[in-house]
């Protein structure tokens, strides 16, 4: 649009005959496209709502981060489309805003919220509706409104703001990358604290192992009535030390690192292995696990023991958020790239809120939960090179989805040419 072109109609709009009026909306509708076209092609979200907040124009990003149509979404108050979003307190101060807010839907992102008022300014003067016969169009002075044969400038308004422009940035990558800096900081933290906890814990622990023993044989040469009692408060005090001394392990396994010992295992074998070790549990708590193993899954190269360790932890999790009478569907699949663990439960599922902090050391929603069941997963399976991914809602249960890679990702495809200058450089040795 040719700069000044709206001013220049506006200040026309008491001089066009009703033969210009079309070529001037036709001038417009081509405008409109050409910037729709433009808007459309930013990656970044643009919405504009009016001043009581109602959606009056969105982009196609926009549309895509918080999937919406535009259709449907026009005319519609911005928080009813975006559940969660506080739009009185975002915009209650008058002037640009930015904010952070992370979303669920239709993916787990965190967007960042440019919001600044729509206003407009005032003009120097009203403009001519419809000059009376007689008075002079081109005399050069500002429009005027006309009474009765005379004119006068009309005053000046004061400015109004009629809506809000949003930018929305898709800070995803960059809040993630953050978090990973701080979980690794974090972790580094908690290595140097295991092991002061190794030596200043586990030490204490076995010399209480050790004289725990030493009573026991004591009390073997007491009378019956005698012995009971200490029989029992030494059974008491070897239970808390075997307890302390799990957490301890937990603890050390969490967040010490350990490499991976890989070879080539089935991990249908390793599933089926860790179910197995929970049968008298699942038993007891009439619990149904469903198995759905695909057969041509290929070998792995993996820490079987750790493996094994992560699936337990997983299924641990997910007996225990179910209590009795629940479903565990357990299914291993295959795509391009990566061997597939699934699990999905039937249990009481987590909050948005709790569901963003699964993987915060000490953070768990059991009473006596350590907080560091999950951790060990994730760490587990990223020394593998694989993903973890956790989907759920408030009483609806829980998916988790364990990917381990088959293609070793350290393989590089050479292009010809790199290719004909590496076997040139052997030749020339």
């Amino acid at each position: 649009m040719k700069a000044g072109f709206l001013e220049k109609l506006i200040e026309r709009l008491g001089r066009i005959g009703p033969e210009e009026v079309q070529n001037y909306f036709l001038r417009l509708a081509q405008e409109k496209g050409f910037f729709e076209t433009v808007f459309n092609a930013i990656q970044e979200g643009i919405i504009v709502t009016d001043s009581k907040g109602r959606i009056t124009y969105l982009n196609d990003a926009a549309c895509g981060l918080f999937g919406l149509e535009a259709v449907d979404a026009i005319g519609k108050r911005l928080d009813e489309r975006i559940r969660g979003l506080d739009w009185e307190g975002l915009t209650k101060s008058g002037g640009p805003v930015s904010h952070d807010m992370e979303i669920f839907y239709p993916q787990n992102r965190f967007i960042n919220f440019y919001i600044v008022p729509l206003v407009i300014e005032p003009r120097e003067a009203a403009v001519v509706a419809t000059p009376l016969r007689g008075v002079g169009e081109e005399t050069g002075h500002p429009p005027s409104r006309v009474f009765g044969g005379t004119s006068r400038p009309v005053a000046t308004s004061a400015a109004e703001q009629v809506g809000h422009v949003m930018i929305l940035r898709d800070i995803t990558k960059s809040r993630r990358t953050a978090q990973q800096t701080i979980d690794s900081e974090r972790l580094n933290a908690l290595t140097l604290l295991a092991a002061g906890v190794a030596h200043e814990i586990g030490n204490p622990l076995n010399s209480l192992h050790i004289h725990l023993q030493l009573m026991e044989r004591s009390v073997q040469k007491l009378d019956d009535g005698a012995k009971a009692e200490l029989q029992q408060s030494i059974d008491v005090a070897r239970s808390e030390v075997n307890r302390l001394d799990s957490i301890v392990t937990q603890f050390l396994r969490a967040v010490r690192p350990s490499q991976p010992q890989l070879r080539p295992e089935n991990v249908n074998t390793i599933v089926e292995e860790a179910v197995r070790f929970f049968t008298p549990e699942i038993q007891d708590r009439d619990i149904v696990v469903e198995q759905e193993l695909r057969s041509d899954l290929p070998l792995l190269q993996l820490d079987r023991d750790q493996m094994k360790q992560a699936f337990y932890n997983v299924i641990k999790n997910s007996l225990e958020a179910m209590q009795r009478h629940g479903t565990l569907r357990i299914r291993t699949d295959l795509d391009d790239t990566h061997v597939l663990v699934r699990f999905v439960d039937t249990g009481s599922g987590m909050s948005a809120a709790n569901l963003s902090r699964v993987f915060e050391p000490y953070f768990t929603t059991k009473p006596a939960g350590t907080g560091l069941g999950l951790l060990i997963v994730r760490r587990i399976v990223r020394e593998h090179g694989g993903e973890l991914s956790i989907e759920s809602s408030q009483g609806k249960g829980l998916t988790l989805t364990i990917r381990l890679p088959y293609i070793d990702k350290r393989i590089r495809m050479l292009e010809a040419g790199e290719a004909r200058d590496q076997r040139s450089e052997v030749r020339s040795q």
